[in-house]
């Protein structure tokens, strides 16, 4: 359930046609709650149906322009009550740590490759979030919005730094395990 409060929160941050909405997610939320646009598209329905948001007039009608939304008092009232909700972790749900478990039983062949491309993939995504962290908080920026966003935006370099260290370390097990068993891990 929670795609309609990622589009509450953004609509809150920012009224947003659709279209805006979903380049927002590409650049910000859609870092750690992706949706595809049809999915953005569709909730944005139901938000409207349920009286969650409205689509705000346009200041001059024109035939096929953009709808702008914006959260409703039942909106935010939705989006405070998720908020403050108790929730549990979730566990770890990973194919490729399950792909090496795997690999224990029937070897692996091809891991090593597939562990450097998650390690290249993970350098990149650090390196973007670490670009987003120098841009958009200088150390002036202080706000608790700012704070809060800027955590989250942490949380995310922490992850990257993570699976950076873990995955250079499983290489360099792998690699080991086949040196040391004579190609067969």
């Amino acid at each position: 359930m929670s795609l309609p409060h990622a589009i509450l929160t953004a609509l809150l941050e920012k009224p947003s046609s659709g279209l805006e909405l979903t380049r927002r997610f590409d650049r910000s939320i859609g870092y750690f709650w992706p949706s595809t646009h049809q999915q953005i598209y569709r909730e944005l329905g139901r938000l409207e149906e349920a009286g969650r948001i409205r689509a705000l007039l346009p200041d001059q009608p024109a035939r096929g322009s953009r709808k702008e939304y914006e959260v409703l008092p039942a909106g935010r009232e939705e989006l405070a009550a998720w908020v403050a909700l108790a929730e549990d972790p979730k566990p770890v749900r990973d194919a490729l740590l399950l792909r090496m478990r795997a690999a224990a039983v029937v070897g692996a062949p091809g891991l090593g490759a597939e562990l450097r491309r998650h390690l290249e993939v993970h350098r990149r995504q650090l390196a973007e979030y670490l670009e987003i962290e120098e841009r958009d908080f200088p150390p002036e920026r202080t706000g608790r919005d700012d704070r809060l966003r800027h955590l989250v935006l942490r949380g995310g370099i922490d992850l990257e730094r993570f699976w950076t260290t873990w995955l250079t370390e499983a290489i360099e097990g792998i690699a080991e395990a086949v040196d040391g068993a004579g190609g067969a891990p």
